[in-house]
């Protein structure tokens, strides 16, 4: 009965799109946050080379954004997991590595490159799987190889939650670089781990099968956004305008 609801409203907004003079929608579902530095960009260029095509947006968990994409509720995701079942293909589209946030003055500041044990030795402040299933499973799959049994002080539904506990002095955060960046606290220094950084992996996932020629776009679009400015494909053509015949 939700998807019932879901779609009905979604078909409300289809009409609504059509009639502000909008030709296309783009349906995008997002879970574990997209990396904030990202989606402006992305959706700026997306307004710039179609402004007639509608982005709407839609933050929900990953199970449902999955499921969202095989019943056709999406047309287009970002995770930070490829563990998406049958149907739905996931690519990876971005790189991050995955620093330690760490309180101002703490000790481990001394520390260009923190190795883990040394964040073992103290309380960790982590995403909630239920909220950021993908990130939180790329996390917990480092802290397995560690030799020391992580002490998880608290899982919080956000990455703003996240920075307010360790800019309080409460534990060390594992994110990655830009959402430490976006942050607004200002007792939170970021540092990388020791070693090779591990990274964490955003992906795309759509619908297997032929995209449409909207969702190429916007693919390309995802792709280029890490590109040099020269190096990003040239935006669409824009159609002439229709000579008036003569009568």
């Amino acid at each position: 009965m939700p998807r019932v609801f879901s779609a009905l409203q979604q078909a409300r907004d289809s009409v609504k799109a059509a009639a502000n003079g909008f030709h296309g929608q783009l349906r995008i579902a997002l879970s574990d946050g997209i990396t904030p530095s990202r989606l402006p960009t992305l959706l700026a260029l997306c307004r710039q080379e179609e402004p007639e095509v509608d982005i709407r947006l839609f933050q929900v968990p990953l199970a449902q954004q999955i499921k969202g994409l095989q019943d056709d509720l999406y047309d287009v995701g970002f995770a930070q997991s490829d563990e998406v079942g049958d149907g739905i293909t996931a690519e990876a589209v971005w790189n991050d590595p995955l620093m330690v946030a760490v309180p101002a003055r703490h000790h481990l500041l001394k520390h260009k490159r923190i190795p883990l044990d040394e964040v073992l030795q103290f309380p960790l402040v982590l995403c909630d799987p239920m909220a950021c299933e993908g990130h939180a499973r790329q996390v917990d799959r480092l802290l397995r190889h560690a030799d020391r049994e992580p002490l998880i002080a608290e899982r919080v539904a956000s990455f703003e939650l996240m920075m307010v506990v360790v800019s309080a002095g409460f534990a060390l955060g594992l994110a990655g670089a830009p959402h430490i960046a976006a942050s607004q606290e200002s007792g939170v220094v970021a540092r990388p781990l020791a070693g090779r950084s591990p990274l964490l992996t955003t992906y795309l996932l759509r619908p297997e099968g032929e995209p449409s020629a909207t969702l190429a776009r916007f693919i390309e679009r995802v792709q280029a956004i890490d590109l040099p400015e020269g190096a990003r494909p040239a935006p669409p053509p824009e159609p002439d305008p229709q000579e008036d015949t003569p009568p």
